[in-house]
């Protein structure tokens, strides 16, 4: 068994050297130093290798990348809301949401920031993040699940890692498929501070929360009923973007949800609601 595996290690060795050395003797008769392009292929192959890595990222990779992202946000970006009874209520609807999601199998982080702005956000990996003033803004449970549900949307349909793959092509950052985390973990904080999520990926976790929420038994009405009320107020948080405007994010949603089933579901009752956050007010 120790020959074999001897036997294995210097095959993988041997290979590899032969690889190596076989590109380099490429490289020295396809471009020379004095090319104002030297060995331009041998760079794009390196780099195409590693964004195909990144493209291809596991779940677990996934995770561990947004745990490290979450550390960096929480110890230089935000202030963590102390209190244990508002966390376990938030962590409460972020673990009924999951399982009634496109990806429940992974696990998931639900945090509450400190912060007085209207906000909620996530981070790869499964990692969840709603403001205190986004808590105080919801009239009930089920606007907050609405939040929630969205931001799960995001998650499940990866949409954090194809945004890292594209800002690594663009900025060159050939590593961070994973090969070098602190520029990949820089790259994710810088995603989920700009959140530059595009008009198809708003949309499409729009589409994706409502059926969450619906699927977790929360009624699909507090989704519109919390966009419109954001409206109103006629500041639009981060969240919700500009782009795509929200009254068309209002207007696709209602053509998706029956008049007739629009409350049907938990999490209506404002009463309630206030008691269980009363720690914020």
């Amino acid at each position: 068994m120790f020959s074999l595996s001897r036997t294995i290690a210097h095959i993988r060795r041997r290979w590899v050297y032969g690889l190596v050395s076989t590109l380099v003797a490429l490289g020295l008769i396809l471009g020379t130093p004095s090319s104002s392009q030297a060995l331009p292929w041998l760079d794009l192959l390196f780099r195409g290798i590693q964004v195909i890595q990144l493209a291809s990222m596991s779940d677990s990779q996934e995770v561990s990348l947004g745990r490290q992202i979450n550390d960096q946000l929480l110890s230089r970006q935000f202030r963590p809301y102390r209190d244990s009874s508002i966390n376990q209520y938030v962590d409460q609807i972020g673990q009924r949401l999951v399982p009634a999601s496109d990806r429940p199998n992974i696990p998931y982080t639900f945090q509450v920031v400190n912060d007085n702005a209207v906000n909620a956000f996530a981070t790869m990996g499964g990692y969840v993040y709603v403001t205190t003033g986004l808590m105080k803004t919801a009239d009930n449970e089920a606007q907050l699940a609405s939040v929630m549900a969205h931001e799960i949307g995001h998650i499940a349909s990866r949409h954090a890692v194809q945004q890292m793959r594209q800002r690594a092509i663009a900025s060159g950052v050939a590593s961070a498929a994973g090969l070098d985390r602190s520029a990949a973990v820089n790259i994710g904080v810088e995603l989920a501070l700009n959140r530059p999520n595009s008009r198809q990926d708003e949309f499409e976790a729009d589409q994706k929360g409502l059926a969450t929420l619906t699927n977790a038994g929360y009624a699909p009405s507090a989704m519109v009923a919390f966009m419109q009320k954001l409206v109103r107020q006629g500041s639009v948080p981060t969240f919700l973007s500009t782009h795509p405007a929200t009254t068309d994010r209002i207007e696709a949603l209602q053509a998706r949800i029956s008049s007739s089933t629009a409350n049907n579901g938990d999490g209506l009752d404002n009463t309630a609601y206030r008691n269980r956050i009363q720690p914020l007010l």
